[in-house]
């Protein structure tokens, strides 16, 4: 395990910039899975991935349809899945996903996709929360969209060995 990056991004355009910067080494078979709260930019992330490979289709939130294929122009499907209302890794078997043939996203997928490959990017964002005036008057972090986050992105197996983003 390797961490292959770690920056912080300002605002939603960096995000879908350094989603795009990681598409440039994505391929057939890789494993992307997406970690942080509600609001991070995971679904920004990935649409700056879908912009990059050419993604036919509005690359949005998979929540309540669980999985999203998205043909490329050039390459391997873009296949947007949400992990979030599982409750077992089991369940991602009945959603008959293309692990081979396609570059898979996954949010909220940390613990739902052990197994599936020998090789994971991970990617956590984490943002901060409860900002206010310290006077009792926090903000709902949600209302803040462009703040800074922290990204890191680990490459575990040997897919990952030896990458530079």
């Amino acid at each position: 395990m390797s961490v292959l990056l770690d920056t912080t991004v300002a605002t939603t355009d960096e995000m879908g910039a350094l989603g795009a910067r990681i598409a440039g080494v994505l391929r057939a078979g890789d494993l992307v899975v997406l970690t942080g709260p509600l609001g991070a930019g995971k679904t920004t992330m990935t649409r700056g991935l879908g912009t990059a490979l050419g993604a036919r289709g509005q690359v949005s939130s998979p929540t309540f349809v669980l999985a999203r294929t998205h043909p490329t122009t050039a390459g391997p499907d873009l296949v947007h899945v949400d992990a979030y209302r599982l409750s077992d890794p089991v369940e991602l078997d009945d959603l008959d996903l293309d692990w081979d043939g396609s570059i898979v996203v996954v949010e909220w997928g940390r613990g739902m996709v052990d197994g599936v490959s020998d090789s994971v990017l991970d990617v956590e964002i984490t943002r901060p929360t409860g900002g206010g005036d310290g006077l009792g008057d926090d903000l709902d972090p949600d209302d803040v969209p462009d703040e800074p986050r922290r990204v890191v992105v680990t490459g575990t197996g040997p897919r990952w060995s030896g990458t530079r983003l």
